[in-house]
Parts: C-alpha cells; sequence; structure tokens
C-alpha cells in the first residue's frame, strides 16, 4: 500500500490543497551526431538563438518586479553569457559536433566549475542548467521544459524550479510548491515566499507519489494525498495585506523591517515595498566578472545607484564578501581542498588590506554622495580581535557606524566580546546554519538541517540576543530566516532588533509583527526554544499565537 503522505522542509508558509501537475524534467540529452556539413555555418546558429532566449527572459523580466525581475535579469544576462556562446562555437568547429550537444557540453562544464566552487558559486548552478535546456531547445525547435501551461488551479511537483520559471509563476494558478530538491535558502523558496504561495522542499519520493490531488502544509511541510473530489483550498495565508509601513508590535515595540538588496534594481523594488532601509546591501556585484579591481571611483557611483533610493533613511553595507568559494580573477588565489572553511569574508582582506580600504572610501563617498544613513559590516567574522581589526578601519575611513556579520558559531558564542568591538551586529541565519550543521545549504539531502527553525541556531541566536540586551546595542537578522512571518515574531522575542529580508516578504513580516503584542512574539520564543525539532517549534508557535 503506497504512503498517503509525504513530509519535507516548510519554506512558505500558508496551507493548499488541489489537483497534481508535474513539472518536466530537463531536457534529453543532445546526440553527438550526425556531424554537421558545414562546422561554421552550424556554429554561427548558436549565438542568435542564445539572444533569442535572452530576449524573451528581459521581456518577462519587465513585466515582473522585486526579486522576480532581478532573477529573471540575471538569468537572461547568462544565457547571452559571450564566454558560454564562444565555447560551444569552439567545440562545434573543433569537434564535428552539432550545436545543440555543443551548447549542452559548454553548460555543463560552467556548471561543474560553479559546483566545485560552492556557495555562492554553486547557488548558480540550477541558472546555468535552465539557460542550456533554454537554448538547446531553440536549437533543436522544441518546447523548452519546465512549468506547463495550467488549465485549473493547481499544486505544482517538481525536482526543482529553474529560478525564471519560479518568478513566473502566477500564484493565482499555483496554488502550492513542492520539490524533491532545493532548501530554505534556494531561489524557489525565496520566491515562493515573495509570491506568497505555499511551498515544501526537499520532499523525498515526490515525483514518485501517485495523488491525484493533495493538501500542502508550509508550515509544517507535510505533503499528504486527499480526494480528487474535494473542492480546491487555497492558502491561509493572509499575512502582508494591511501594514502601515511602521516596523513594531501592536503595543510600540520597534522592530525595523528591512530588505536585502544586491543591485539598484533591488533598491527600487525594496523602496516600492515599503522596507524602512536596507538590512544587507551585498557589495559583490561591483567585483563580479571583472578581470581587474574596480576603481574606488567605479565603485562609489554603483554604490551610490544602490543607495539612491534611501537617502535619509537607514542602509548596511556588507564589504565584499569574497574568497575562495567566490573566486575573483585580481584576487588570484590559491586553490584550497575546503573553500567554505577557507580564507573568505574578511579573511581576504587581513591578505588584501588594500581592496578593504578602497573600497571603504567608495562606500564613504557613496554615503556622502546619496545622504544615505550608512553602516558598514564585515563577513565571516569569527572573532572579537577579527570585529576590532574591521572596526578600526570603518572608522579611519571617516565611517561612523561598524559592525559584523554573524555567521559563524564562535562569533555567537562570542557575542558580548564583539559587542564591545563594534556598534551593532547582524545575524547571516544563512551561513550561521550552515557552519552550526556542518550542512551545505545548496544539499537538499541536508535542508532538514538548514532549517531556521532548528533549535540550536534558535538558541545560537537567543545568545545573541541576551548580549545586545545587557550591551544596549542593536543586533538584527539578515538571513531568510527574517522573510518568515511566524518566526518574525519569535525573533523578535529573542531580542533581535530589526529584521531584513527579500522586497516581497517585507509586507507580510511588517503585518505580522504589528498584529502581535511583544508579550506575544516573547511567549512565541520560549515556546520555540523548549521545542525538540524544528517541526516542532513551528506548530508550538502557531499554536501559541
Amino acid at each position: 500500500m503506497r504512503e498517503p503522505q509525504l513530509s519535507g522542509v516548510g519554506v512558505s508558509p500558508g496551507r493548499a490543497s488541489g489537483p497534481v501537475v508535474k513539472v518536466t524534467e530537463s531536457i534529453e540529452e543532445p546526440a553527438s551526431t550526425p556531424a554537421p556539413d558545414d562546422p561554421h555555418a552550424e556554429a554561427a546558429r548558436i549565438a542568435p538563438a542564445a539572444q533569442t532566449v535572452a530576449a524573451r527572459l528581459e521581456t518577462t523580466a519587465a513585466a515582473a518586479s522585486g526579486d522576480a525581475a532581478t532573477i529573471l535579469t540575471t538569468t537572461a544576462a547568462m544565457a547571452a553569457d559571450p564566454a558560454l556562446v564562444s565555447q560551444a562555437e569552439q567545440l562545434v568547429t573543433a569537434q564535428r559536433i552539432p550545436a545543440a550537444r555543443a551548447m549542452y557540453e559548454a553548460a555543463n562544464n560552467f556548471a561543474t566549475a560553479l559546483a566545485s566552487a560552492g556557495g555562492y558559486m554553486a547557488e548558480r548552478v540550477r541558472d546555468i542548467h535552465d539557460v542550456r535546456d533554454r537554448i538547446i531547445a531553440e536549437l533543436l525547435g522544441i518546447e523548452p521544459p519546465g512549468v506547463p501551461t495550467l488549465e485549473r488551479p493547481s499544486v505544482l511537483f517538481a525536482r526543482d524550479l529553474a529560478p525564471a520559471d519560479t518568478a513566473s509563476l502566477d500564484p493565482e494558478r499555483v496554488l502550492a510548491l513542492v520539490t524533491e530538491e532545493g532548501g530554505p535558502t534556494s531561489h524557489t523558496a525565496i520566491l515562493a515566499r515573495s509570491l506568497r504561495i505555499p511551498a515544501v522542499v526537499a520532499v523525498k519520493g515526490a515525483l514518485a507519489f501517485e495523488a491525484e490531488a493533495v493538501v500542502v502544509d508550509g508550515v509544517t511541510g507535510e505533503v499528504k494525498a486527499v480526494d480528487p473530489d474535494a473542492p480546491v483550498v487555497t492558502s491561509t495565508e493572509a499575512a502582508g495585506i494591511d501594514w502601515n509601513g511602521v516596523g513594531a508590535t501592536s503595543d510600540g515595540h520597534r522592530i525595523r523591517v528591512f530588505a536585502n538588496v544586491g543591485a539598484p534594481t533591488d533598491a527600487l523594488a525594496a523602496a516600492e515595498a515599503g522596507a524602512e532601509g536596507v538590512g544587507l546591501f551585498r557589495t559583490e556585484f561591483c567585483y563580479l566578472d571583472v578581470d581587474a579591481e574596480p576603481s574606488v571611483a567605479g565603485q562609489q557611483a554603483a554604490y551610490a545607484a544602490v543607495l539612491g533610493p534611501f537617502s535619509g533613511k537607514p542602509v548596511t553595507v556588507r564589504t565584499l564578501d569574497a574568497g575562495a568559494d567566490k573566486p575573483l580573477v585580481f584576487l588570484s588565489q590559491e586553490d584550497e581542498p575546503n573553500p567554505a572553511l577557507g580564507v573568505r569574508g574578511i579573511r581576504v582582506s587581513f591578505e588584501r588590506t588594500g581592496v578593504l580600504e578602497r573600497q571603504l572610501e567608495a562606500i564613504a563617498g557613496a554615503a556622502e554622495e546619496s545622504k544615505a544613513d550608512v553602516s558598514v559590516m564585515a563577513p565571516m567574522v569569527a572573532t572579537a580581535e577579527e570585529a576590532a581589526w574591521f572596526a578600526d578601519r570603518v572608522r579611519a575611513a571617516g565611517l561612523s557606524r561598524a559592525g559584523v556579520m554573524i555567521e559563524v558559531p564562535s562569533a555567537a558564542l562570542t557575542a558580548r566580546e564583539v559587542f564591545d568591538a563594534v556598534d551593532f551586529v547582524s545575524l547571516g541565519t544563512n551561513d550561521l546554519a550552515q557552519y552550526t550543521f556542518a550542512a551545505d545549504r545548496q544539499l537538499g539531502a541536508v535542508a532538514m538541517l538548514n532549517d531556521p527553525w532548528q533549535p540550536a541556531l534558535l538558541r545560537l541566536i537567543a545568545l545573541v540576543g541576551e548580549a545586545a540586551k545587557e550591551k544596549g546595542k542593536p543586533a538584527g537578522v539578515c538571513g531568510e530566516a527574517a522573510a518568515d512571518p511566524l518566526l518574525a515574531r519569535v525573533l523578535a522575542g529573542l531580542g533581535i532588533t530589526s529584521l531584513s529580508m527579500n522586497a516581497g516578504s517585507v509586507r507580510a513580516v511588517g503585518a505580522s509583527l504589528a498584529s502581535a503584542t511583544f508579550a506575544d512574539c516573547e511567549r512565541a520564543a520560549r515556546a520555540a526554544l523548549a521545542a525538540p525539532t524544528a517541526n516542532a517549534a513551528r506548530v508550538a508557535v502557531a499554536e501559541a499565537q
């Protein structure tokens, strides 16, 4: 008898039921034969196909907003990447293979390199596979794999969803998402929350599940078979409808609601969403795909474009988070056996202090130009000594507020000493979970360990919250944990003073805080800390509301 229920990691709250529609797998591997009669003419087909795919994605991006627009624009840029096109063209002429096969091999070479780099780069592998399949489909004159046209509201089942597919989903037609792969910080999770579609990831056996209809709980992670004739039920998650734009509980306890941004388009989306400021400005976009370190003037102009929409408002800028897992050509670092534990984040600055000093000069200039209220923080800080070293350099650059990200358990355990060295801290819960549980956050097989509701992670956050209260300094959360409206109340009760998330989740989180008293948040925090498992914590907090 088949199992009538599956379970995974709930990553987007809400509950919905309806008929199941399964998403097509990746495109079939193209053949290496027959050899083209004219290899140069065959190679010449690749660039137009890539441009056609890029143009379609750009058109879709223009009709989207927020995180969806950003992801679609990024995917379009990948499709038109000259390096990818060039490598595929060379494979056609050198090996006399069809264009579709050449694109398959070239894209896989790129994906393998990104996967071996780990971290941020590994997160782009799914994007490369998506671009590969779209260009191959264009070359072959067939429909690309992906989300089918839905004739009625349905629950989508997939191995994983390409970011571009997820960004294009119609919440009126997609009742819920269930994927075999992915984790709490995957694009599927982020976009599902942004679109307010209930979602469960890391569901083993999802594609083999034979139910005609299911009910999906995006909080508990449960997926149950139901009668196909049962009425369709849409999400009961209604947070985000009414919010006055001020991050606070109903009795006035202030919890600032910020947005995470990484490019000018993100900043505009965050401002439109009503974010009170920026809790995490990722500056890596200035350094990617360049052979030399950007000039101070170039950096300043790029940063000012992001800071502009938040003139007069708080913006926390994170200095370059690069290293072995985010390789940059101009840093010329040696290969490392375990990049996630190597020279990355602030550790790069110890070796290349000039890079940090020039970036701080550019940030200070952009702050003056934009009139934003800028603070600066360093990534991957492990000790109070490192925090003090960074704070000295920030202040020497003329920036008044220095902070650090707490992404390493050692920094959480010594939070009091870290606070003595800096003005504030911000918890990067994505990496903090990864390092706490020794679980790659991109690997679906260990996604349960990267669940932000895990008791061990919440207890580390509680330590930082206690230290913040004792020292009278702010402590924010800028990982995806902050985007969960229910978990936001827990974090507030743990002593967190600001939450920063994707733009699409701002209003939902703001509304959730506004509909609870601070005593409710403290009660939620106690319930979560006392729970033995992540799912038990979710249920306990939901029942305590």
